[in-house]
């Protein structure tokens, strides 16, 4: 095989793992920020300046950071090796380290798409919640069929926003030392002493960035259906 294929089969398979984290990332991070955003709101005051304070200081400190923290945790909290962790699951180093940034990813975004909910629920004028009680609609159908469309509506373009820069942010998952696609191009960049690796993980980035942001666009043309 030659450099220029093994470069792209090393690269191939960091993409791999980027795709992993980016779609584990999306998947739970959405309905978790739901979750928070309602907590942040409880009527139980202690409850919501909780939830608050994690947003603040979520969004206000370096995902980087917060990906070491979840890492030290362990030994912090159980005073726990990786090793021992890894051993008790029976999994590999590499496998629990991809769990940790995992974790941290999926905290910071579900944060910053709890603060997009926020956003797109206050948007609603109160007039159309009073405009569903004189039609006597339950509160319910007032929630999935009135209010909901539009918020959806309105949080798509932030949340599209969020989604490009999670592509982008996968590349910190190296800090543990997990393999994806620019720990892979270093690699190789080390390995063949070429630049050329960091430039075919460019276009990978470039060549997602350019599907999602179609998929996105297209998903905001659909959803142009409900806007008032």
């Amino acid at each position: 095989m030659g450099p220029t294929l093994d470069i792209l089969s090393q690269l191939g398979n960091g993409f791999l793992y980027t795709i992993l984290l980016f779609v584990i990332t999306l998947v739970l991070s959405i309905p978790l920020g739901m979750i928070i955003y309602l907590l942040a709101k409880s009527k139980f005051k202690p409850l919501s300046y909780l939830f608050k304070g994690i947003i603040w200081v979520i969004r206000g400190t370096p995902l980087m950071l917060q990906i070491l923290l979840v890492s030290f945790l362990p030994m912090l909290l159980f005073n726990a090796m990786n090793k021992e962790i890894a051993s008790f699951f029976n999994i590999t180093i590499s496998q629990l380290l991809f769990v940790f940034v995992s974790i941290a990813f999926v905290f910071n975004y579900a944060c910053y798409f709890a603060e997009i909910y926020r956003a797109g629920f206050e948007s609603i004028n109160k007039g159309q919640y009073e405009a569903a009680k004189v039609l006597n609609l339950t509160k319910s159908e007032t929630f999935f069929k009135i209010i909901l469309p539009q918020v959806i509506k309105r949080i798509v373009p932030p949340m599209s926003n969020e989604v490009i820069t999670l592509v982008k942010d996968t590349s910190l998952a190296q800090i543990l030392g997990v393999v994806e696609l620019l720990s892979s191009a270093n690699h190789a960049v080390n390995q063949y002493v070429v630049l050329t690796p960091l430039l075919y993980a460019g276009a990978f980035y470039l060549i997602f960035t350019f599907i999602l942001t179609v998929l996105l666009t297209k998903l905001e043309k659909k959803l142009s259906y409900y806007e008032v």
